[in-house]
């Protein structure tokens, strides 16, 4: 199995990602669109969202009710990414060291916290004259 997406750029620095019969926006100077980091943001916390409803409903609470991530993305001098936060909020009544656990679990199944392992790269291939 495998996922594709295909980036297009026209010119200068946004990009246009279809996605099966999706199409997103990403700007990486941020004016037009969510830049590249929010992006990624974006898609660490949807792929965090239903990893913590699992991990709640395996440390026996069956629903979180609602559930709101704040991701912060700190930047380095470079302006490249350093460190991640997470502000999770549910909306069960959940205890401290169950929420510990259902964070713990969340991060286990989460795929794109996965993703981010530093020895995964993409293997590029380069044509030029493409078009």
């Amino acid at each position: 199995m495998s996922k594709e997406v295909t980036t297009t750029s026209a010119e200068g620095f946004s990009a246009t990602n279809e996605i099966r019969e999706f199409e997103t926006a990403i700007d990486a100077n941020g004016d037009a669109a969510p830049d590249t980091l929010e992006a990624l943001l974006a898609a660490y916390g949807s792929c965090y969202v239903p990893a913590l409803r699992v991990g709640g409903q395996q440390r026996d609470v069956e629903d979180l009710g609602k559930v709101e991530i704040d991701a912060t993305g700190h930047l380095d001098d470079e302006d490249k990414l350093e460190s991640i936060q997470f502000d999770v909020r549910v909306e069960a009544d959940v205890d401290d060291e169950t929420g510990e656990a259902i964070i713990e679990r969340a991060f286990e199944l989460c795929k794109v916290h996965d993703a981010l392992k530093g020895d995964l790269h993409a293997e590029t291939n380069f044509q030029g004259d493409a078009f």
